[in-house]
Parts: C-alpha cells; structure tokens; sequence
C-alpha cells in the first residue's frame, strides 16, 4: 500500500512545493501586504464564517430530515441536496443568478419589496458560499446520523421525552463529532470557493473579490503577487484544518 499512498501524497504536496520553488520567498511578504491583499483576506473570513453559519442553521435540519425521513422520494429528495458536489461552480453561480438576479423569479420579488438587487453584493458572495459548501455538512451529519441509527430516540421517545427534547437531548449529542468535522469542511470550502461567486457576485474590489478571486486578478497582471497569494491561501486553509479539526477525525489520538 506505501507505493499507491506515496503516488498520492505526491499529488497532493508537490503541486505545493512547485508554487514555493516558483515564489521569490525575499518578496513574499511586500507581495502579501497590499491593501487589496488584505481586504481581500477579510472579506474571505468574513464571508467564509457567514455561510458557515448558515450551513448549519439550515443544513443540520436538512441533515436529520434526509436520515430519519421515511417518505417517497426522499432518495431524490437527497441526490438534489448533493447536486451542488458534483456541477461545476460556474453552473452553480449561472443558477443563482437567474434565480435572484434582477430577472430572475425570486429576484424580481425582492427588488420589488426591498428596491435592492442581491447579485454582485457581499450577500450574493455568501449565498454562492452557502450553496456549495452546505453539502459538506450534510454529507457529515446524515452519515453520522444513519450510523448511529434511531435507536436512542425511540427509547427517548417511549419515555415521554417530546420530539424538541429529543432532538436537543439525544440528536443532537450524536450530531457534534460529525457536526465539527463538516463545519471545518464546509468553512474550506467557503473559503476556497470561486466559480459561483464570480459568476454570481463578480469580482469588485472590497465588496466581492475574495481572495480566490484576488489570486486570479493578479495572475492576469503581476504572477508573482498571484503565487504569493496563493500560499497565503494555502496557509490560512492548512490553519484552519489544523486549529479546527475535531479530535474524531484523528481517532481521539495524538
């Protein structure tokens, strides 16, 4: 197994090591710390947390529907929830903006109520994080769900404990190893994201361009500020992972 697991981390790390050898590591930090480096950086957090938030608040509820749903259809039902996995960003962000754009059936409703359209603003860069990063989280906690079974609810249940008390005292207990691994997943995700939102958001300076989208505005000018930008990303990935990752994922060892 070594020989494949070696060909497989090569493919992984060495990507890397061609971005270090290609970077003028003496530049790299006047490379980095360009105002638009840095907002760019801010507006990815910000934004990343965001949507991670609101993975949770509407993917844990989704999560439970799709693992204890007993009705037909709920196959498709989850297939459509996992779309967002497997369609290219770019369609993603295409769907989005004829959805909520100024054309779109749900866009027209809400400039007519609110006089504002949603696509390239700061909002439309979280719902284009939002929308490819819930499956993440949901993947995470319906696997974590069917694993464990309903066993302990029904018990629950059988005593008199209503279907909130339930869910708040025994769901979601079993929810949080997989709740923390899909928050950090889905967190990455956000954060690396890129084809919706430049479809959907655009690429404005301080209100939309994340830092995935600073890197591809510098390729296109300075490729060394590109480059450069790119290992931050990386870094701030590699933190992020290393700070937030549940001890599940480790087998609770060091």
């Amino acid at each position: 197994m070594g020989i494949p697991a070696t060909f497989a981390l090569a493919l992984v790390v060495l990507p890397v090591v061609g971005l270090l050898v290609r970077s003028d590591l003496t530049r790299l930090p006047s490379l980095i710390a360009t105002p638009s480096s840095w907002h760019a950086l801010r507006l990815s957090l910000v934004t990343a947390a965001l949507s991670t938030l609101a993975c949770v608040l509407l993917g844990v509820p989704l999560a439970v529907v799709l693992a204890r749903a007993r009705f037909r259809g709920v196959r498709l039902l989850r297939s459509i929830v996992l779309l967002p996995l497997v369609l290219p960003p770019v369609v993603g962000g295409l769907a989005l903006l004829y959805l909520l754009g100024r054309k779109g059936f749900l866009g027209v409703l809400i400039t007519a109520l609110t006089g504002e359209s949603v696509p390239f603003t700061t909002t439309a860069v979280v719902i284009a994080q939002t929308f490819v990063a819930m499956p993440f989280l949901v993947v995470s906690l319906e696997g974590a769900l069917r694993g464990s079974g309903d066993r302990y609810e029904q018990v629950a249940a059988t005593l008199g404990a209503r279907p909130w008390t339930v869910f708040r005292r025994v769901t979601l207990p079993l929810l949080l190893p997989a709740l923390g691994s899909g928050v950090v997943l889905s967190f990455a995700r956000a954060l690396g994201e890129f084809g919706a939102t430049i479809t959907f958001a655009g690429s404005l300076e301080d209100v939309t361009r994340t830092l995935p989208l600073e890197v591809y505005t510098q390729a296109e000018a300075d490729i060394d500020s590109a480059v450069a930008l790119s290992l931050l990303l990386i870094v701030v990935a590699m933190l992020v992972i290393a700070v937030a990752r549940p001890r599940s994922w480790e087998g609770g060892l060091r």
